[in-house]
């Protein structure tokens, strides 16, 4: 399986880019030659544009265990960010969800599962079932523990990912959920 080759398409329609992809450009910093003392008087300033883009997409989850690579995704958006060195960020909004990253196998999916089962178990007793008389105090226990967001280095208008490194977004909460994806890309 080529993972690097995943795209929306690959989520069974789930994924739907939003026609307010952002584009912003920000006039930076100053950069200084390594050595300079720090004077800026002497210093040898030289300005560049740092790019910034937004993309935006809606992904439908299956429920709890439900966990979606997003690596095609990712690198779809650097590529058109045209952004060649810098950084991605991938935010997942909301409580109950969370983005990382995984060898995404049916194997390791199973493992993680099992992992956060005895992290956080379902049939523990949850402070938060109290407050709001729901089901899923485990899930955001979970999603605090593994957090809604991760940044990737871009270089060669790429992200640096490993071999068997794949970007996923974990759905932690008790049913079905239409997630709002961010993927923010910055740099030169």
């Amino acid at each position: 399986m080529n993972r690097s080759n995943a795209s929306a398409t690959a989520f069974g329609g789930g994924i739907n880019a939003s026609p307010d992809n952002h584009r912003r450009s920000i006039r930076v910093i100053r950069k200084y030659h390594a050595g300079d003392p720090g004077n800026v008087n002497t210093a040898h300033r030289t300005s560049t544009v740092v790019k910034v883009r937004r993309f935006e997409y809606r992904i439908k989850t299956k429920g709890e265990g439900d966990i979606r690579d997003l690596t095609g995704l990712v690198e779809d958006s650097v590529a058109k960010s045209e952004v060649r060195e810098g950084v991605v960020n991938v935010f997942v909004v909301g409580s109950t969800a969370a983005v990382s990253t995984m060898e995404y196998e049916p194997g390791l999916i199973e493992d993680v599962s099992a992992a956060l089962e005895r992290i956080a178990p379902r049939n523990a007793e949850y402070k938060h079932h109290l407050r709001w008389g729901d089901d899923n105090g485990r899930s955001h226990v979970r999603a605090t523990i593994i957090g809604p967001s991760l940044t990737v280095p871009v270089s060669g208008g790429r992200p640096i990912l490993g071999t068997w490194q794949q970007v996923v977004l974990l759905e932690l909460d008790t049913r079905p959920r239409e997630r709002s994806l961010v993927i923010t890309v910055m740099g030169e």
